[in-house]
């Protein structure tokens, strides 16, 4: 199934037409790699456990290579590529193709009132590579897309923040929780590739 899913994945992410915040020329941007692989027949997505770091809002979080714009970047295309370079020793290049992007999402660290714009690009990858995290990077994890797509793998977690207790949806991958803007963005890849899910609610936000 894994290279028909890749794609049906590649065909739907040709004619998806992503989103992005209203006030996006207004807020600073950072961007992230979705890096799709097949290994021992399946089909995985490459995320990383970021370290646990002080001040960095996103710290111990199941993440994608990425983060903020430089101002040596051109565009978000090039922050995702030199971040991933940058945080787990995977240089990208042209036959490692970006595929598509998914809807830009906005984040909210504290210190930014507007918000961030984050840019998910999606990568295939077709070859063998040995990763070299950087100090940002506490581990790399290849996840199996049809462990999420199985919504039976799907549960709920407590977020709470200034007293406010939220029920969100998770799932967790061999003691690893992936939750928060990284399933949004799991979530909208998933909905290209099945239609909406009744066992993947919409709780997205723009």
């Amino acid at each position: 199934m894994s290279v028909p899913l890749l794609q049906l994945i590649e065909d739907k992410l040709a004619d998806h037409t992503p989103s992005k915040p209203r006030l996006r020329r207004f807020m600073k941007r950072s961007a992230v790699a979705l890096i799709l692989q097949i290994r021992e027949g399946e089909l995985n997505v490459l995320m990383i456990k970021r370290a646990d770091r002080k001040g960095d809002p996103w710290s111990g979080h199941m993440a994608f290579p990425g983060g903020r714009m430089d101002r040596t970047d051109a565009h978000g295309f090039a922050t995702a590529v030199r971040e991933t370079e940058e945080e787990v020793g995977l240089t990208l290049v042209d036959s490692d193709r970006c595929i598509g992007r998914l809807s830009e999402i906005n984040a909210r660290p504290d210190k930014l009132a507007l918000g961030m714009a984050v840019a998910p690009f999606v990568f295939r990858l077709e070859r063998e590579v040995e990763f070299t995290p950087n100090y940002e990077v506490a581990e790399v994890v290849w996840i199996p897309l049809e462990f999420l797509l199985d919504t039976d793998n799907r549960s709920t977690m407590v977020w709470e923040r200034g007293g406010v207790k939220l029920p969100l949806p998770c799932y967790m991958f061999e003691g690893r929780r992936i939750w928060g803007l990284s399933l949004m963005m799991l979530d909208e890849l998933m909905d290209l590739v099945e239609g909406k899910n009744p066992g993947r609610k919409n709780w997205r936000r723009s």
